[in-house]
């Protein structure tokens, strides 16, 4: 039976401000040698949403006095399908399914990867990648941003936060809260966090730019990154 991994890949480091060239490249390739070396592993990849949702979110909000939260949602979830579909056709010997919009519809899972993108206003796509592991029986979501580990704080405010190596879910909740804002900038968005609390996941969180580590933490090796639950 073969061993399914969700890996939440934040628009952030798809495309930061422009799509990242060289990171999709090293991406894909080492992603490439580690599914056909471990045919047995599938691997589901949930995209965010990175520049071009910040960019259409704040272009509404400028111009509309009272932007309305769901299609400021809308807007992200957008961006998050045209990061998918480009994962998607990255991806395409590999993925035999379309683009997988929303995590309770029918979905066949034919190929050794998955691809999935942001289902509806609420939250971010990290709760879709929580939706996707429970319904496929994943252990653990891989949260890939780009930021290295959790801290005690935002160490761009409060210069005397710590990196984490490991977090309860209890106090990680305490930190991000549990209302979502669209564009909220947390770890992993609070709505994700209750659902993945509740359904016993795990959630490792790193900066998915270092190849190496995310592979290490794929291979069970040792990592450098946060242990949430």
């Amino acid at each position: 039976m073969p061993t399914i991994t969700v890996l939440s890949l934040g628009g952030s480091i798809i495309a930061p401000e422009n799509v990242d060239h060289e990171f999709l490249q090293q991406f894909v390739e080492a992603m490439t040698i580690y599914l056909e070396t471990n045919p047995e592993q599938k691997i589901i990849i949930v995209t965010g949403g990175g520049a071009p949702a910040r960019r259409y979110q704040q272009a509404y909000k400028t111009i509309v006095a009272q932007p309305d939260a769901d299609l400021l949602d809308w807007l992200g979830i957008a961006a998050t399908h045209l990061n998918g579909t480009l994962i998607r056709a990255l991806f395409a010997p590999f993925c035999k399914d379309p683009l997988i919009t929303d995590p309770t519809a029918p979905i066949t899972f034919g190929g050794q990867v998955l691809v999935a993108a942001g289902w509806k206003p609420g939250f971010s796509s990290d709760t879709d990648a929580v939706f996707l592991a429970r319904r496929f029986h994943a252990k653990k979501v891989i949260n890939l941003s780009n930021i290295a580990k959790v801290y005690t704080a935002d160490p761009k405010h409060d210069p005397t936060a710590l990196p984490l190596d490991t977090i309860s879910w209890s106090d990680f909740r305490k930190m991000v809260g549990d209302i979502w804002t669209p564009g909220k900038n947390v770890p992993f968005d609070p709505i994700a966090s209750k659902e993945a609390e509740a359904a016993n996941l795990q959630v490792i969180c790193a900066d998915g730019r270092n190849i190496e580590n995310m592979l290490a933490i794929l291979r069970q090796e040792d990592y450098e990154g946060t242990l949430i639950g």
